[in-house]
């Protein structure tokens, strides 16, 4: 074992879990999941059979990444967020074979409390507040709020609001990086110092 894992932790049989990666206490990691290397898994944290989670992510605690939910690298989640994977839910009706896919890009970060509806993309270093409410794809480095979510703003990759429009067109320096953002027809492409 590569990895460690708090004796409270239940690990099935067959999950991968790679080098580094911490397991706290009270996490169930499922048969069918793939956990990448240097990834966090808070306490009460629960991944489901067909979930991938890149390395470096860090889930923290009483998070469950249920099926059909992909996490690609350095994806952060913050405490007690929540994924869906059914999108109209009924106790007295199966819907298992209507799971909707859900895909977090590289760096994205997703706060406290909030609620990520089924079936969206998460841009790359896009940025979630805390109770915000998902129902739609977002874009790369987008800062999103309020339920239903909206786009306020966007972030940097050091995880620092940038000053550019909502809208438009316009170019930026990141502070703390040196990188410099270009804003072009709503689309954001970094450049490296």
């Amino acid at each position: 074992m590569n990895y460690s894992a708090h004796s409270s932790a239940i690990i099935d049989d067959g999950a991968v879990i790679g080098e580094g990666s911490r397991v706290w206490h009270f996490v169930h990691v499922c048969s069918g999941a793939r956990i990448g290397s240097g990834v966090s898994l808070g306490q009460n944290v629960f991944v489901g059979n067909k979930v991938v989670i890149g390395d470096f992510c860090k889930i923290q605690n009483n998070v469950s990444v249920y099926d059909n939910v992909t996490l690609e690298d350095g994806v952060f989640c913050g405490p007690s967020m929540v994924f869906t994977n059914v999108y109209n839910p009924r106790s007295l009706i199966e819907r298992k074979d209507q799971y909707r896919n859900t895909l977090v890009k590289k760096g994205a970060t997703l706060g406290a409390n909030c609620t990520i509806v089924c079936g969206v993309v998460i841009g790359k270093f896009a940025f979630v507040g805390a109770g915000a409410v998902i129902n739609r794809d977002v874009p790369a480095y987008a800062l999103m709020v309020g339920v239903p979510a909206r786009q306020i703003g966007w972030m940097s990759e050091f995880g620092e609001q940038l000053k550019l429009p909502v809208i438009g067109s316009g170019k930026v320096k990141c502070e703390h990086s040196g990188a410099y953002y270009v804003l072009n027809e709503n689309v954001i492409t970094k450049i490296d110092a």
